[in-house]
C-alpha cells in the first residue's frame, strides 16, 4: 500500500491530519516553564545556553579506530660528559697518588699545566686538552685499577723512596698501570695491601672517619697476660688519646704470644703502639682483612687484581 499525505497515520492508528515532519508534536507543549520555550530542547536548562548552530553530528566512519593515539615524546639530546675537573682528582686518577697528597704536590710547585707552574688549590683543567706534566712526565686519566697484594716483610710502602732498598712498586713490575698503595703499612709489617689509581676510593679508605674494621695477627716476645687482655679490651690511654680492642682472640691457645686483634680505628701504627704500651715488643704483624678483602690464595710477594664483584663492594662500602 502506498503511503500518502491522506492515509497517512500516527502510531495509535490515527490520521496523522497532514503534520510535517518537524512540526511541534500535536497536544501539551511546555509553556510558561522557566528556561524552556516553546519547544522543550531548545536551551540547556540552568545555562540559558542555546544548542542552535551546533548540531549533534556524528563524524562520518573512517574505519579507524576511535581512541586517538598518544603523542611520542621525543628523547632528550644527550648531553655531552664534562671535560673540567680538579686539578688534584685528575692527577690522582692518573695514578700518582691521593688527591690529599696530590694537594700537596700542587702547593710545593712541581706540578705544571700547559708549561706553568699551578700552586693554587681548587683550580679546575680542561682534561681533553690541557698539558699537566709531573716530575717532567706528563699525565693521563687512565682506566680505574685495583689490586691486592700479599706484602712480604722488608718493603717500605711508598711510590719512591731514594733511601729504601725495596719498596712495594719493586713487585709490581709486571702492572703496567700506574697505581700507588692505599694506606700503609710498616716495612716489617707484612698481610693485605691494596693499590689503585682510583683517587676518590683511595681518598675513602684512608680518611679518619674511615671506620671499618681491620683485623691483625699479632706475635709477641713473651705471653699476653689475662690482666693486660682484659686491659686491651677494655680501653688503655696512649699520647694521641685512649683506644680500645673491638675484638680480641688467642690465635693459638697453646702459644699466647699469637694474638688475633679486631680494630676500627686507622691510627698511624696503632696496633704495634697497643702492646708495645704495656711493655711487649712486636715481633711480627700481618694484616688478614682490610676493606673487605682477605689475602686468601695470594702467596707472600704475590698480588691480584680484585675481581668485579669485589670492586662493586668496595665502591658500596658494603663490608664491616
Amino acid at each position: 500500500m502506498e503511503i500518502t499525505k491522506k492515509n497517512r497515520r500516527d502510531n495509535h492508528g490515527r490520521p496523522s491530519a497532514g503534520r510535517k515532519f518537524g512540526d511541534k508534536p500535536a497536544g501539551k507543549h511546555f509553556e510558561g516553564k522557566p528556561g524552556t520555550g516553546d519547544r522543550p530542547f531548545d536551551r540547556k536548562p540552568g545555562t540559558g545556553k542555546t544548542f542552535e548552530g551546533k548540531p549533534f553530528q556524528r563524524k562520518p566512519e573512517t574505519g579507524k579506530p576511535a581512541f586517538r593515539k598518544p603523542a611520542v615524546r621525543k628523547k632528550a639530546a644527550p648531553t655531552a660528559a664534562p671535560t673540567e675537573e680538579r686539578l688534584n682528582k685528575f692527577i690522582a686518577n692518573s695514578g700518582v697518588c691521593s688527591r690529599r697528597e696530590a694537594d700537596k704536590l700542587i702547593q710545593a710547585g712541581v706540578v705544571t699545566v700547559n708549561g706553568k707552574v699551578i700552586t693554587e688549590l681548587g683550580t679546575r683543567i680542561d682534561v681533553r686538552k690541557d698539558v699537566v706534566l709531573f716530575g717532567g712526565q706528563r699525565l693521563h686519566g687512565e682506566d680505574k685499577v685495583y689490586i691486592i697484594m700479599n706484602k712480604p716483610k722488608g718493603f717500605v710502602t711508598t711510590t719512591s723512596d731514594p733511601h729504601a732498598e725495596q719498596t712495594v712498586m719493586d713487585l709490581l713490575t709486571k702492572c703496567p698501570t700506574r697505581v700507588f698503595p692505599v694506606g700503609r703499612l710498616d716495612k716489617n709489617t707484612t698481610g693485605v695491601l691494596m693499590f689503585t689509581n682510583d683517587g676518590e676510593i683511595a681518598e675513602k679508605l684512608t680518611h679518619p672517619s674511615f671506620n671499618k674494621k681491620k683485623i691483625y695477627e699479632v706475635l709477641l716476645d713473651r705471653k699476653l697476660t689475662s690482666e693486660d687482655f682484659s686491659k686491651i679490651l677494655s680501653g688503655i690511654n696512649l699520647e694521641d688519646g685512649p683506644i680500645k680492642a673491638d675484638e680480641l682472640s688467642y690465635v693459638d691457645a697453646e702459644d699466647q704470644r699469637r694474638i688475633g686483634i679486631e680494630i676500627h680505628s686507622g691510627r698511624n701504627r696503632i696496633v704495634r703502639r697497643i702492646f708495645e704500651s704495656l711493655g711487649y715488643q712486636v715481633k711480627g704483624l700481618d694484616r688478614v682483612y682490610f676493606a673487605g678483602l682477605t689475602k686468601k690464595g695470594i702467596k707472600r710477594g704475590a698480588w691480584r687484581y680484585l675481581t668485579e664483584g669485589e670492586v662493586n663492594i668496595l665502591k658500596m662500602g658494603a663490608f664491616n
